[in-house]
């Protein structure tokens, strides 16, 4: 872990994996009345940034021991799915699998809200192993269904909005994903854990 300072009174922690900043996110947490007037934590692909955190604790987190983050840490939220997207196909070639076990897959995994981001209530979700990654789309859509269940690299997704968007879409969820009047507003923040299930078209 690298311990950059940002600005007067801020630091970024700088991590190897997205595993090690979902239990750097989780222990910063845990202990956050150690952290001081700390205002805000908030985790990325590959860091956590600390702000408005003293010198002297941020040089202290350094020294910690952070635990794994089990399976089923954290709170769960389960978003129904209809598999209809219209790159389930093209994924289920990338996967070697017929169309009908794409679903299998992704019901079957335990996502995680590594962190949020792109428009608001939009969550990258990590867990799929590493032979189910795909690439995102060659040429990007202008415009993106809201709700669409979405796979790039080795993050899900589901668009809170209509917006343009890269990924491959294999599914649509009817899950308010962002609703202001609502607390939180968002149905994923960083840590949450997510599963998926099928439902009829």
């Amino acid at each position: 872990m690298k311990v950059l300072p940002v600005g007067a009174d801020a630091v970024l922690l700088e991590l190897d994996s997205a595993a090690e900043v979902a239990a750097v996110h989780a222990e910063l947490l845990r202990r956050r009345e150690e952290l001081g007037d700390v205002t805000d934590i908030v985790p990325a692909a590959r860091t956590v940034l600390l702000d408005g955190v003293a010198p002297a604790v941020a040089a202290r987190i350094a020294s910690w021991t952070i635990p794994e983050l089990t399976a089923q840490e954290g709170p769960e939220v389960t978003v129904p799915v209809r598999f209809d997207g219209p790159d389930l196909t093209d994924v289920a070639a990338l996967w070697g699998v017929a169309p009908a076990e794409v679903p299998e897959v992704v019901c079957g995994t335990g996502f995680r809200v590594a962190f949020c981001g792109f428009a608001p209530g939009f969550g990258y979700l990590t867990g799929l192993p590493e032979r189910y990654h795909v690439p995102r789309r060659a040429t990007p859509r202008t415009a993106v269904p809201a709700g669409s269940l979405a796979l790039a690299g080795e993050y899900a997704g589901v668009y809170p909005r209509s917006s343009p968007g890269g990924w491959q879409l294999i599914g649509t969820a009817d899950a308010v994903l962002w609703d202001p009047r609502r607390d939180p507003a968002a149905l994923f923040a960083p840590g949450v854990r997510v599963r998926f299930t099928e439902v009829a078209g």
